[in-house]
């Protein structure tokens, strides 16, 4: 590699089924630079380290991925307003000599709805599915796309209790079996429960009580048409797979790193679908 070559990872306890190095290594191809983006196993014993030796080990920055991703708060410098909302840092950069952690996931759920559902976000009130992580990412981009009805529905009322006490206005906490009336005015159901991903196969709201306008998208990507999306679609409806959200999550660090704004293609897609074994 060449010597001014470019360096960033990904890290997590495990890591070898990360895809990341798949969409980066790609870019890095696709563009000609002179680079490398790599998966690192580092256990939770052993992050502070792995973090405090970054620039002397010649890296750019790179991303967070479990169990680490709460960790790190302690270890940057300056963390982003989207890391500090959501609660969580999926990526790492240096800035005017100082550690950076942010976090990609909300800008990457609203940019794969851009590309798939324009105007997705004056479609009116949002059901989100679930209350962890990941739901956390998707109420951030939802507020700060201007979303004013959230609804969050959860198997416990005291964790969407929680998130609606997080984000504060325009927020309301529900449990699942409310489902049926809440969807019935709904312009954008998300799904972020484990629900219909390979060995947890089962629906978790019914999108027959849609209105017809409404879209519905899955952060699940493997099955890529999970059980939600497969009755949306027969149901008329317009569906976005969470396989982009994966996608355009990647692009913000990239363009950190390596100074390059890549694109998110149809060939990068497929390379990744082949990859997961999915087909398209």
């Amino acid at each position: 590699m060449a010597e001014n070559a470019k360096r960033a990872f990904v890290i997590g306890h495990p890591i070898a089924h990360s895809r990341s190095p798949k969409i980066h290594g790609h870019w890095l191809k696709s563009y000609g630079l002179a680079g490398s983006y790599e998966a690192i196993d580092v256990a939770p014993g052993d992050l502070a380290g792995f973090i405090a030796a970054l620039r002397e080990n010649g890296f750019r920055g790179g991303n967070v991925t479990i169990p680490h991703k709460e960790a790190v708060f302690e270890l940057v410098d300056r963390i982003d307003p989207a890391a500090e909302r959501i609660g969580a840092v999926n990526t790492l950069w240096f800035e005017d000599g100082r550690l950076w952690g942010g976090n990609t996931d909300a800008h990457g759920f609203a940019a794969n709805l851009d590309e798939h559902a324009p105007g997705w976000a004056a479609n009116g009130p949002a059901v989100v599915l679930g209350a962890g992580g990941a739901a956390r990412a998707i109420i951030y981009a939802l507020k700060e796309r201007g979303v004013r009805d959230i609804r969050i529905l959860n198997r416990t009322l005291e964790r969407a209790g929680d998130l609606r006490d997080r984000f504060g206005e325009g927020i309301s906490a529900h449990r699942l079996e409310a489902a049926g009336e809440l969807l019935a005015d709904a312009g954008l159901l998300v799904n972020t429960t484990a629900l219909g991903m390979h060995g947890n196969e089962g629906l978790p709201a019914d999108p027959a009580a849609l209105p017809d306008k409404a879209i519905v998208t899955d952060i699940v990507y493997v099955p890529l048409e999970t059980p939600l999306l497969a009755a949306a679609r027969a149901r008329g409806l317009a569906c976005v797979d969470g396989l982009g959200m994966l996608l355009h999550q990647a692009v913000p660090g990239f363009e950190r790193w390596f100074g390059k704004r890549p694109a998110v293609t149809a060939e990068l897609r497929d390379l990744v679908l082949a990859d997961l074994g999915v087909a398209a």
